[in-house]
């Protein structure tokens, strides 16, 4: 079994931020995770002189490589350690096709600088932004068998889908001077030889892929001391100052995407903080549900009534003036360019989203198959180019159009210099009537909106949650949507005229972008199971639950200590349900003392820390193992009773437990 890590930088690139690499950090780096292989590769460029300091100064196997910014996605290409000279040529060439971090080469490109693909190991990144895109993937055809990911989640989820590429999952780390700590991200393969066609042809089987060298994809190495942890449910006990919350930080350091609940963060009795908080949470419901109301009002906020009503008022009286000079009109107003009109213009907005619609389409990755399913690619690419052809010939129409109406608007001015007979003032008839009939309409869908309707309802573990419109009932309302010391006592009083409603809004000096929220109102009520509004100890429990139902948007679960100021009976038949739920899914770390969470959960995982002070200096010991194993073991090989562990940081030691078992509870049997 070899740990590798193929995804390693070593110098700056355009497409980095600033570092400088430090090379005792990568040897004290491969030396504490116990490294067997890695590869340098570098942001389009490979730099041969520093690569052979690095093979000189590590006693392990380095494979020269190169990441490349490939049709807007990165490649990790990767080569045997042979023949550097003609391997930093070639990546010479990429580097001198990239000059900036907005470039990328094309397939075919790649293929004319590196010849056969065959002879290099190609990793991209898979489920790792930015992805190669599924159609460079197909050019790459059967060059590709593994695809780097960012997570224990995705590692998995791949292993176990059958048309999904071999994950690995490695560091893509910078390797600079005072590192305090090392990531944990590497790869365990199967093979017994570090060679280029050894770990290729390792890397075609999933079954010869793991997390962990011991115990296969069940766990992983959780920080850079070597603790290790399941991809399960894990429970970390010890007594108070024993480094259960260090060693939970360590563990939030060294991974990306973490949902951490630390101690008492979720206590909320407070019903007005409360109500702020529910509805800071939803406040995705509200953007989906008003997201097309925005675009109305942005749209009818763009509209002057009056000034259009001033335009036909202007036009009227030029028209009647110009009536009754009709019978001496002057050479130059007799000319039919005195009062043309001009030529309206094509809308592009709508071709546009079109355009745009179909792109997402197109590249989407995350529901390709559905798509897809429906729709081809090949459909997609002739619509796209239809809709860009149409596009183009409207957009050439209209240039077309704004230069006959430069040279009209030209000739008509240069004629009524000249003339003496009065002009007719420009109206559009259509634009005003058009706008007119946006404002009637906009009124109703306000009215419409501002109805009170449930438009969302969520169940949490026998809580819910509901949203509701409803209109606005004072101006302090409106003030305390705005955060703001602005006074709506004005604008309050043309609520229920929504276009002046809309221009009083413009006159206070709100964002426009802002102007939506202050239409309707969207009250959200927490309801315990009876159906009534939660108290406050609800609140709390509510908020706890929230919170570990919302960790499967994350990689990773942290719980420091849930038990604080919950009932036993709630941690049972609620929290522990749900954390059991949520870790089938992602790994799940509790901190607890509580005999509840730590000894009825029946997790996967048992991790035990201890404070030791030594010459003043601290030092925190963990042992871990697994929840039914006698003892636990610690990374330098010390082994702990499990039975004690449990006993002391569960129960107040076996004195206490056994007095509670077969004194305080024996009495009460009947």
């Amino acid at each position: 079994m070899k740990k590798i890590d193929l995804h390693i930088h070593t110098v700056q690139s355009t497409s980095d931020r600033n570092f400088i690499f430090h090379l005792e950090s990568l040897k004290e780096y491969v030396k504490k995770l116990e490294i067997d292989c890695i590869a340098i590769t570098n942001h389009n460029l490979f730099d041969k002189r520093q690569f052979e300091q690095i093979c000189q100064e590590l006693d392990i196997k380095i494979f020269p490589g190169i990441e490349i910014d490939l049709e807007g996605g990165h490649l990790l290409l990767i080569s045997e350690n042979e023949n550097l000279d003609d391997f930093a040529q070639k990546c010479q060439k990429v580097k001198d096709l990239i000059p900036t971090k907005d470039d990328s080469i094309s397939y075919d490109q790649l293929t004319e600088i590196f010849l056969d693909l065959k002879n290099y190991l190609l990793i991209p990144h898979y489920d790792k932004k930015p992805n190669i895109k599924p159609d460079t993937l197909q050019k790459l055809g059967d060059n590709i068998f593994a695809g780097e990911v960012t997570s224990l989640r995705k590692f998995k989820t791949c292993i176990k889908e059958a048309d999904k590429l071999t994950p690995v999952i490695f560091s893509d780390c910078r390797f600079i001077e005072n590192m305090t700590s090392y990531p944990t991200k590497q790869t365990f393969i199967d093979v017994e030889e570090n060679t280029l066609n050894a770990i290729k042809g390792c890397l075609y089987d999933k079954a010869k892929v793991f997390l962990s060298k011991e115990e296969g994809n069940d766990f992983f190495q959780a920080t850079d001391d070597g603790i290790m942890l399941s991809t399960g449910l894990n429970v970390i006990v010890g007594g108070r100052s024993s480094g259960k919350t260090y060693t939970l930080d360590k563990i939030c350091e060294n991974f990306d995407n973490v949902k951490y609940l630390r101690q008492f963060s979720l206590l909320q009795n407070d019903k007005e903080n409360f109500k702020k908080l529910v509805t800071t949470r939803h406040s995705l419901i509200t953007e989906n549900y008003l997201k097309e109301f925005k675009d109305v009002v942005l749209d009818v906020n763009d509209i002057d009534i009056k000034t259009n009503e001033s335009s036909l008022e202007k036009y009227l009286v030029s028209l009647k003036k110009y009536a009754t000079e009709s019978d001496s009109l002057d050479t130059f107003s007799k000319c039919r360019l005195y009062n043309e009109t001009k030529f309206a213009l094509d809308s592009l907005n709508n071709i546009r989203k079109l355009i745009s619609a179909t792109e997402t389409l197109l590249e989407t990755n995350e529901y390709k198959t559905i798509v897809n399913k429906h729709i081809t690619d090949d459909i997609l690419k002739a619509l796209i180019v239809d809709l860009i052809k149409k596009h183009n010939e409207l957009y050439h129409s209209n240039l077309k159009k704004e230069w006959t109406n430069g040279l009209i608007e030209s000739v008509k001015e240069k004629l009524r210099f000249r003339s003496t007979t009065t002009s007719i003032e420009e109206v559009d008839f259509s634009q005003i009537q058009l706008e007119k009939i946006k404002v009637q309409k906009f009124k109703n869908l306000v009215k419409k909106v501002q109805t009170e309707k449930i438009i969302d309802s969520k169940e949490i573990r026998g809580f819910k949650v509901l949203a509701k419109t409803k209109k606005y009932t004072g101006a302090s309302q409106l003030k305390t949507k705005s955060k703001s010391k602005l006074s709506f006592s004005e604008a309050f009083n043309n609520y229920d005229n929504p276009y002046q409603f809309l221009i009083s809004l413009q006159n206070i000096g709100i964002e426009e972008t802002e102007y939506y929220k202050y239409f309707v109102a969207i009250d959200y009520r927490t309801l315990n199971k009876h159906g009534y509004e939660v108290s406050g100890g609800e609140r709390s429990e509510f908020n706890l639950l929230h919170e570990i139902s919302d960790a499967l948007k994350h990689d990773l679960l942290l719980i420091d200590e849930p038990e604080s100021s919950f009932d036993n009976i709630f941690l049972k038949n609620e929290v522990n349900e749900l954390i059991k739920q949520i870790s089938t899914e992602i790994p799940v770390i509790v901190v607890t003392h509580n005999s509840t969470i730590g000894a009825s959960i029946n997790p996967n995982h048992l991790v035990f820390t201890q404070k030791l002070v030594d010459a003043g200096n601290v030092k925190y010991e963990v042992f871990f193992g697994h929840p039914t194993s006698k003892t636990l073991k610690s990374v330098d090989g010390k082994i702990i009773k499990n039975l004690d562990v449990l006993l002391n940081c569960l129960e107040a030691g076996a004195e206490a437990y056994n007095q509670r078992n077969t004194v305080s509870y024996e009495i009460l049997k009947d």
